[in-house]
């Protein structure tokens, strides 16, 4: 009996010695190599100008990554499904996000399949997998990359203005933001300038990336340099200002998030403890449930109970949740 507690006591040790110089060789990462890395951070459409030289092509190239055709529509019938995956920014293409699919629906339903040898519950499977789960990582993707857009934003923005004082033109100081900022600023800038050296109108490409982006703050700058194009006025002073509002605005989202964590925690807590006592259960007692695991009435309580807690859920992510 002590030769088994030593014998465990000493596996804890390795584990923590193994954290230990984890944590030491990411210290000597973010002395030594972390600010070489960011200045040689490059965003998506500069790594395609290394490579290919024709500016063109590089539009078409860009443009068939996000799913797009070679004029920019959309490539899938359905054009909430095109919209969600452009502005996603996913860069694989349509043929490897259907194969990513298929795979995600196949290997549940087979598995599913092997262990109930239900069709039903096989078919459930399937379709969570190839429907339902890359939908929910599509959205958390868009969402993830409309907070990155929007913490870029402003100091685009005040690019543009610096950019404007020192007396270039708009597409110059667009063009301009897409050569120092990373993505996802500078890819969706980059397209802008590239479709207006191309021949098309400056409303028209910024209205593009409005649609190719779908970040609430977008359209103030976008209508703003329309108006300007149409009427003329002081563009600085509206950019600076626009700025200064998507700032106020970012700041205020901080302060209701920490405002808010207390419920969120709440939240995740109340979700995650049933879950924790059924795993303990299952790894204390396997016959508690393995004994009516297999009758009909538990397996329709167990989905009833998953429901409910998933609705509950839902009332505790709207109740946090703020749009400002």
């Amino acid at each position: 009996m002590p030769f088994e507690f030593e014998f465990r006591d000493a596996y804890i040790v390795y584990f923590f010695t193994a954290v230990a110089a984890i944590l030491v060789v990411e210290a000597l990462y973010l002395v030594f190599f972390a600010a070489a890395d960011n200045r040689t951070r490059l965003n998506r459409r500069l790594k395609v100008m290394k490579t290919e030289t024709d500016r063109q092509e590089i539009l078409l190239r860009l443009r068939r990554e996000r799913g797009l055709t070679s004029d920019g529509d959309f490539r899938l019938p359905i054009e909430a499904l095109s919209r969600l995956v452009l502005q996603s920014g996913l860069t694989i293409g349509l043929g490897r996000l259907a194969a990513i699919a298929a795979g995600m629906g196949v290997v549940p339903f087979i598995g599913m399949l092997v262990w109930q040898g239900d069709p039903i519950k096989a078919a459930a499977a399937g379709f969570f997998g190839v429907i339902l789960l890359p939908l929910f990582i599509l959205r958390t993707l868009r969402n993830r990359r409309h907070l990155k857009f929007g913490s870029q934003f402003p100091d685009a923005i005040d690019m543009i203005t610096r950019s404007l004082k020192a007396g270039h033109p708009i597409p110059v100081a667009i063009a301009l933001v897409a050569r120092e900022m990373p993505d996802p600023v500078g890819s969706e800038f980059g397209l802008v300038a590239d479709e207006v050296t191309y021949g098309a109108e400056l409303e028209s490409a910024l209205r593009d990336m409005q649609s190719r982006v779908g970040q609430e703050d977008l359209p103030l700058f976008v209508t703003a340099v329309a108006i300007q194009s149409a009427t003329g006025g002081n563009l600085r002073e509206i950019l600076d200002n626009i700025s200064s509002v998507i700032r106020q605005r970012f700041k205020m989202r901080r302060k209701v998030k920490a405002i808010s964590a207390e419920g969120r925690f709440s939240a995740l807590a109340l979700s995650a403890l049933p879950l924790i006592l059924f795993g303990v259960i299952m790894l204390i007692s396997p016959d508690f449930y393995g004994e009516v695991w297999h009758l009909p009435l538990t397996q329709i309580g167990l989905g009833a109970t998953a429901g409910w807690m998933l609705f509950g859920n839902i009332i505790m992510h709207k109740m946090v949740k703020f749009r400002i």
